[in-house]
């Protein structure tokens, strides 16, 4: 019979030079997502590219290249090669493990690269059941049948192992779909609903909540349920002025009710109801969050921004900013008129988080300004990150597989000789041919002790 013709097209998405060539293409495209910055305004590839080349970076959608159409579909034409090759191949391997052991003729066991003859003063029903409680022990699971001239066992172990490459298959198409699930342009522009998936980010100012987010390159306002509000933003500077570290003290209200509080740093975000907050940058605002008290009596708190007065008239108080230090944005000083209404005002320069003592004729008072900020977060939310971590584990362990687990077989055929008998052993491993070379030959000393 003329074996049926393959369909050719079948057989491409089957090769592995396919796989291979799928695979250069989407390292060399990563390579290039790495090079160019993504997601940045349009402005800045003109400026650093040059207006023609900032119009091709656009037509070929580089600047957000992981959800460009053509990368998609490298990843589906790659998905693809790797359904079709596991649905060539598996079958194969099954019936790989469907034959019989024990319809290898004792002439093939020769030929085999790894066998050895041992001869025993036993005879052949009592060498077989030696060689076969010998495998068991060492937990080969053992079959035998009775031949023309003597007996044939057969065991072997880790048939299984050989799934592990399509377990790492599987594992690919797994975080593929994950990542697709989580993508915002998937969610957008396929599901047509951007709070499936998002990410964008918010401003948001100490004292003040919101309720929505701006996504990311569309702009579009995409609205949570539930309100996050800032209750303060911490900064931490070195010597030279840089900042070392920044916190955001946030609380997360819904229905009107407080739900849980949380502080979010840059190493540890906030994660609520599928939606995950990082700390990824801020914005110093001129205004100034102000507590004075007044020694032995009351306090009170107020935000005032420079060249303002504010007036504390319960205890006939008034003051306000005349001159600031700064640097860049950020305020290291501040020029304080402070009044009680009796005599000059107190001018003095307070720094700014440090707590100032004003004497006046009315009493001692402590007077600490603090620069108000506007928190900046960065808001996700990946409906399939858990299948991408899931996949990520299955792959491990589909390698693991692959590249350090084989599967195993051992033959053995007794048969008589002059007194005695002769047994002649065989074996072979799909993968690490001299770890089993070495059990092979540990077995058979045992045997012989």
């Amino acid at each position: 019979m003329t074996p049926q013709k393959k369909n050719p097209l079948f057989s491409l998405f089957a090769s592995v030079e396919l796989a291979l060539f799928l695979l250069f293409l989407l390292a060399t495209t990563s390579i290039i997502g790495t090079l160019i910055p993504q997601n940045s305004p349009p402005d800045f590839y003109i400026q650093r590219y040059g207006h023609k080349t900032a119009q091709l970076l656009r037509l070929l959608d580089i600047p957000d290249m992981y959800n460009s159409w053509w990368f998609l579909a490298l990843l589906a034409l790659f998905a693809l090669n790797l359904v079709v090759c596991s649905l060539e191949r598996i079958p194969q391997v099954v019936r790989t493990l469907r034959r019989d052991g024990l319809a290898v003729a004792p002439e093939q066991l020769p030929k085999f690269p790894l066998h050895r003859e041992v001869c025993l003063p036993l005879g052949v029903e009592t060498a077989a059941g030696q060689v076969a409680a010998l495998f068991n022990t060492h937990g080969w699971r053992t079959r035998e049948a009775a031949t023309a001239t003597g007996r044939l066992l057969f065991a072997q172990k880790g048939g299984w192992t050989r799934f592990g490459v399509y377990v790492v298959h599987c594992s690919i198409l797994i975080i593929l779909v994950g990542a697709l699930i989580g993508s915002s342009k998937v969610a957008r522009n396929v599901l047509h609903n951007p709070h499936f998936a998002f990410k964008g980010s918010v401003m948001l100012p100490e004292g003040e909540s919101t309720n929505h987010i701006v996504a990311f390159k569309s702009g579009e306002h995409i609205d949570l349920d539930f309100h996050l509000r800032c209750n303060a933003f911490t900064i931490e500077y070195y010597p030279n002025g840089m900042p070392k570290s920044y916190r955001s003290e946030v609380t997360i209200i819904e229905n009107g009710q407080p739900v849980r509080d949380a502080v979010i740093k840059v190493n540890q975000p906030l994660t609520y109801k599928g939606v995950t907050f990082y700390q990824s940058s801020y914005q110093p605002y001129q205004h100034y969050r102000v507590a004075l008290n007044k020694q032995g009596g009351d306090a009170t708190t107020a935000t005032i921004a420079a060249a303002q007065q504010m007036d504390w008239p319960e205890a006939g108080i008034s003051y306000g900013i005349i001159n600031r230090e700064s640097q860049g944005e950020v305020t290291r000083r501040l020029k304080i008129w402070f009044s009680d209404n009796q005599g000059e005002p107190s001018v003095f320069w307070v720094n700014a988080g440090q707590e100032a003592v004003v004497e006046r004729p009315s009493g001692t008072y402590t007077l600490t300004l603090n620069q108000l900020y506007a928190t900046g977060l960065q808001a996700t939310k990946d409906p399939g990150v858990w299948l991408v971590y899931g996949g990520c584990l299955l792959m491990l362990i589909g390698l693991y597989i692959a590249f350090f687990l084989s599967h195993r077989k051992l033959y053995a055929f007794v048969e008589g000789e002059g007194n005695g008998c002769r047994i002649l052993f065989a074996g072979e491993a799909n993968k690490n041919k001299v770890g089993f070379e070495n059990t092979f030959s540990e077995l058979i000393n045992t045997l012989q002790k």
